[in-house]
C-alpha cells in the first residue's frame, strides 16, 4: 500500500512521500527498499540513518531523518499493527473433517472449524467460530466461549473453563494433573486426586507446550487479557491476573498468586504461596522466594530491589580484588603490631 494509506492506517503521522509504495515489513537491520521498519529501542537509534528501508516508524520527538517517517507514540505497538496488515494467516472456512470424533451431547455453536482427529468429548460447550486443528483434544464437559483457536496438538482437560477469543498454540496442556503428592506412613507417595478445574477469561493466548494445572481443591485461574508464553509452568491453585506477561520457562509453584499487569521474564522462578503485586517487574532467571509488594522491580536470587541488585552484582565480580586488598590490610596491620611490640 502507499505509505501515506499506511500512515491513515495506524494513525500516524506522515513525514515524506506519501505515495512511497509499501510492500512488506521488516527489522532495521534486515530491511530493504519497499519495506517498512521502526525503531522503539535506544540502541537501535544509529540505524535509522543507515537502514534500506523505505519508511520507518519512529515516536514523535524523534530527530529528522532523509528517509520518510510514520511518527507515533507507541512505534512498537504500531509496527505489530502493521505486521498484520501485510502478512496473511492460513484461513480455515467452516466445516467437520470426517476422522473429527465429536460426542453427540456436545453443544458446538456456529460455523466451526474442526480439524482431522480432533475430538470432542461429551458434555462439551464450545462457543460460535472455534477453530480446531487437527489432534485437538477437548475432554468431557469443557465449557469455552467464541473465537476460540486451539492449534495442533493443544488439549483441554475435564471441567475446564475458557472465555471468548483464547488462543491456544501447538501442545498447550491445559488442566493437567497438578503435582500433589503426599508421603505416606510406609515412605510411598500418595497422589492427591486433582479435582479442581482450570478458569480462564478471555483474550488469554497460551503459547507452545505451556501447562496450566488443574488444582488439587478449588481453581487455578487466568485472568483477562493475560499472556503466557513456551514452556511456561503455572502450578495447581495458582492465579494470574489481567494483563500479566509469564515470558519464555517461567514457572509457577502451586497456589502462587501473581497481581495484575506483572512481567516475570524469561527463567522467572516463584515458590509455591507467594503474592507478587499488581505491576511488578521480575528481571529475567529471577528467583522469588517471598511475597513481592507492588510496583517493583526485582532482580537475582533471592529476588530483590534491582538497583540494589545491580549493585551486588558490580562487587561480586570485585569480590577477588577485594579479597586480595583486605589480605593485603591484614598483613600491614600484623607487621605494624610487632614493630610496635619490638619497639
Amino acid at each position: 500500500m502507499k505509505l501515506g494509506e499506511l500512515a491513515l492506517a495506524l494513525g500516524a503521522e506522515c513525514d515524506g512521500a506519501v505515495d512511497e509504495e509499501i510492500t512488506g515489513v521488516a527489522g532495521i537491520e534486515e530491511a530493504v527498499p519497499g519495506q517498512l521498519t521502526f525503531i522503539a529501542n535506544k540502541k537501535y537509534v544509529g540505524y535509522a540513518r543507515t537502514t534500506k528501508a523505505s519508511a520507518i516508524l519512529v515516536s514523535p520527538d524523534f530527530p529528522p531523518l532523509t528517509i520518510p517517517t510514520l511518527r507515533i507514540r507507541n512505534p512498537y505497538h504500531a509496527f505489530a499493527r502493521a505486521v498484520g496488515l501485510f502478512y496473511q494467516p492460513p484461513t480455515y472456512p467452516p466445516g467437520i473433517h470426517p476422522t473429527a470424533v465429536i460426542d453427540p451431547t456436545s453443544l458446538i455453536g456456529k460455523d466451526p472449524h474442526i480439524g482431522a482427529y480432533a475430538v470432542i468429548g461429551a458434555g462439551v460447550v464450545l462457543g460460535d467460530h472455534a477453530t480446531l486443528l487437527p489432534h485437538v483434544v477437548l475432554y468431557p464437559k469443557t465449557v469455552i466461549g467464541s473465537n476460540f483457536f486451539a492449534h495442533a496438538h493443544s488439549v483441554v482437560r475435564e471441567n475446564c473453563r475458557l472465555g471468548d477469543r483464547v488462543v491456544l498454540q501447538n501442545g498447550v496442556i491445559v488442566g493437567g494433573d497438578g503435582f500433589g503428592f503426599a508421603k505416606g506412613e510406609d515412605g510411598a507417595w500418595y497422589k492427591i486426586p486433582q479435582s479442581g478445574p482450570v478458569l480462564i477469561g478471555d483474550d488469554v493466548e497460551i503459547q507452545s507446550n505451556a501447562c496450566v494445572d488443574r488444582a488439587s481443591v478449588g481453581e487455578t485461574r487466568i485472568a483477562n487479557g493475560a499472556k503466557i508464553d513456551n514452556l511456561v509452568q503455572v502450578g495447581h491453585g495458582s492465579s494470574v491476573g489481567t494483563n500479566t506477561l509469564l515470558c519464555a520457562q517461567v514457572g509457577l509453584a502451586g497456589s502462587s498468586q501473581i497481581g495484575d499487569n506483572v512481567i516475570l521474564a524469561g527463567q522467572v522462578g516463584v515458590a509455591g504461596h507467594c503474592h507478587v503485586g499488581d505491576g511488578v517487574v521480575a528481571t529475567a532467571q529471577s528467583g522469588i522466594p517471598n511475597d513481592v509488594p507492588a510496583g517493583q522491580i526485582v532482580s537475582g536470587y533471592p529476588a530483590i530491589e534491582n538497583r540494589q541488585w545491580l549493585r551486588a552484582v558490580a562487587y561480586f565480580q570485585r569480590l577477588p580484588e577485594l579479597f586480595r586488598e583486605v589480605k593485603r590490610q591484614g598483613r600491614k596491620e600484623k607487621e605494624i603490631r610487632n614493630h610496635a611490640d619490638q619497639g
